[in-house]
């Protein structure tokens, strides 16, 4: 009997060694769980947030795409240019020589038997030179008769003339050059004005 007294002894020794769980006051253990619930959103609330935040992905993604393409088509732009007017420096010294060859025309004397055989000279070397010019898309603006245009043409002077409308071209000076259609030299020109 001493031994089960003993046994019984050391038993309740343990349990009284050993600490209860406090208890936390104020949330029991059902109010804990529905805070918890409360805390977490609902399924429609995460479906909700994902749709928007699908949508926004997209849009993003669109984006993005929409721009890769302005850039590869701004891209091609700039080639295109850079292709089609290259040569706008070289045919800006090439005009010089062409004004050159168009004044010797000019300036040799007609019906004079020596001269004959180097002026046919240099007009065929002028008409080569303008057929390649046109082969490469360099075209001449000689605006006679035609009404001024500031894009196109340099007024030089204006002139008195009741022959033709005012503001229209009389006279070329120096004969302009446009490549591809963008201006390389405007037109020297005079222009006439309504009398004074």
């Amino acid at each position: 009997m001493a031994d089960q007294e003993q046994e019984k002894a050391e038993i309740e020794e343990n349990d009284a060694r050993q600490v209860p769980e406090p208890e936390i006051k104020g949330v029991s253990g059902e109010q804990e769980t529905a805070a918890e619930e409360e805390d977490e959103p609902t399924l429609d609330e995460v479906i909700a947030q994902l749709q928007i935040d699908a949508a926004a992905a997209e849009e993003a993604a669109l984006r993005a795409q929409a721009d890769a393409q302005n850039v590869k088509r701004r891209a091609e732009q700039d080639v295109e240019k850079a292709r089609k007017f290259a040569l706008e420096q070289f045919c800006k010294e090439l005009l010089p020589v062409i004004d050159n060859l168009e004044r010797a025309l000019e300036a040799a004397p007609e019906g004079e038997q020596a001269v004959k055989p180097i002026a046919e000279g240099v007009e065929l070397t002028l008409k080569s030179f303008s057929d390649a010019l046109k082969k490469f898309h360099i075209e001449v603006v000689d605006p006679v008769g035609e009404p001024f245009d500031p894009q196109f043409h340099q007024a030089m002077s204006m002139v008195e003339n009741p022959d033709v409308e005012p503001n229209t071209v009389t006279h070329v000076m120096q004969k302009g050059y446009t490549l591809n259609g963008r201006l390389v030299r405007p037109a020297m020109v005079m222009v006439s004005k309504a009398a004074g």
